[in-house]
Formats: structure tokens, sequence, C-alpha cells
């Protein structure tokens, strides 16, 4: 009998939903902390790691996250590259180093089997900026300040 209930995949928003570790109850305690445990290795080995291929031999890649999926056998991690935006040519270059990367981290952890990793851009920073932008906006200074002048009059 599965654990899941016969709930499947289709309740999690698909295969991307399901690789990257979303469910509907989200991710339990010890998806959070193999996900931490996982990021914290993989910074670790691109911070001391000089890769072979061209393309990452002067990149300076962060791990800003990593999502299990629920069955451990997958892991999406997120990736950055701080003070630039051109993660996207990194992609298919992570793509090819992930089964070494695979292999040294299973090395470093204690779990049954390492997790299959798939590269994602982390694109939170960019939403961040966009939105601290849209608010220093005149027009949204404007109807801030309007508000406030409206909350500010006292009432008959």
């Amino acid at each position: 009998m599965s654990r899941r209930n016969g709930s499947g995949k289709a309740g999690i928003g698909g295969p991307a939903g399901y690789l990257a570790g979303l469910s509907p109850l989200g991710p339990s305690q010890r998806q959070l902390r193999v996900g931490e445990e996982v990021r914290r290795v993989l910074a670790e080995l691109f911070a001391r790691t000089t890769f072979r291929d061209p393309d990452l031999a002067d990149a300076t890649v962060t791990v800003t996250e990593v999502r299990l999926s629920p069955d451990f056998k997958h892991a999406t991690v997120f990736v950055a590259r701080l003070g630039r935006s051109d993660i996207d040519a990194l992609l298919p270059a992570l793509k090819r180093v992930a089964p070494w990367l695979r292999t040294q981290m299973s090395h470093k952890l204690r779990l049954r089997a390492a997790p299959e990793l798939h590269f994602q851009p982390d694109t939170t920073l960019d939403v961040a900026m966009h939105m601290d932008s849209l608010l220093k906006s005149p027009d949204v200074q404007r109807d801030l300040t309007a508000k406030d002048r409206a909350d500010e009059e006292p009432e008959d």
C-alpha cells in the first residue's frame, strides 16, 4: 500500500511540481533537512572545485535552495550568479557535470542513494528587485501618500 494514499502525481502540479518537491502538504521535515545538507555540500563543491568544463572554469555559482522530491530520488537545485543574470548560459554545463557532482555528493552524505540533480535558475532576487522598483515608482508612491493622508484626517 502506498503511503501517499493513492493521490498520485496529478494533485501536486504534474511532474515538474513532483521534481521540485511540491506536495499538497508541503515538504516534510526530513525533506527540508536533507535538502539543506545537499545544498551545503553542493555549495562546498562549487567553492572548492575547479571544473574541467570550460564554461564552468571561471564561473562562480551560488546554490540558493535545494528541493527534494518526496522519494528523495530527485533534487531540484536552484542556482544563481551573484551580481549577474546570465545563469541560463551555465545550465547546459551544469547538466553535463551533474553526474560527477552526484558522485562527489554521495561520498559526503549519508544517504541510501544520492538524488539525481536537476538545475534551475533562481529568479527570486530578480523578482524582489522588480517588486522594489514597482514600490518606488511615482504612481505607487502617490497612492501610498494619498492613503496616509486619508488615514490621518479625522472623521466627523
